[in-house]
């Protein structure tokens, strides 16, 4: 497929920064240990729906937004999210044809990944959280990937992405 035959890749972009708002978003104390990944979670979407379309380099840039939306070290988030992408891409034609409670599994398992290489990094510059609710996130991504997934699927055919 050339380029010229994909079509509104502003719903992409628009979706990735609807996640970012998200993810920026204020929660209260409490519930701040339990925020999903959004952006994780629209790019593993997109990564299997459109691989040649939403891809590393996409996923790497992403990456850098987080990392200074977030204030983290700089490629932090960026690794993380680009091995999400390259093993989502990977395995792109197993996963889509799971049920949504399989698929959610392998959301689990990606964000965790997600989160295992940022604590590692955190854990290098002498950031580690105290606490095992840093793994909540993994849970709640799981948790709002089917309607996620819904979501998405819907937009992509409601304005016809490709």
């Amino acid at each position: 497929m050339s380029l010229a035959q994909h079509q509104n890749g502003w719903a992409i972009i628009a979706s990735f920064l609807v996640a970012m708002i998200l993810t920026l978003m204020p929660l209260p104390d409490g519930a701040e240990w339990f925020r999903p990944e959004w952006v994780a979670m629209v790019l593993i979407y997109w990564c299997m729906a459109l691989p040649e379309r939403v891809n590393i380099g996409v996923a790497w840039i992403m990456g850098l937004f987080l990392d200074v939306a977030r204030g983290a070290l700089l490629g932090q988030y960026a690794l993380a999210l680009t091995l999400v992408a390259f093993l989502t891409i990977h395995l792109h034609r197993r996963v889509r044809n799971f049920p949504l409670w399989q698929q959610s599994l392998a959301v689990l398992v990606l964000v965790a990944l997600e989160q295992l290489l940022v604590l590692w990094v955190k854990g290098i510059i002498g950031q580690s959280p105290n606490s095992w609710l840093y793994w909540a996130p993994s849970l709640t991504s799981m948790l709002l990937w089917p309607w996620m997934f819904l979501i998405l699927r819907d937009l992509r055919r409601h304005f016809r992405v490709t």
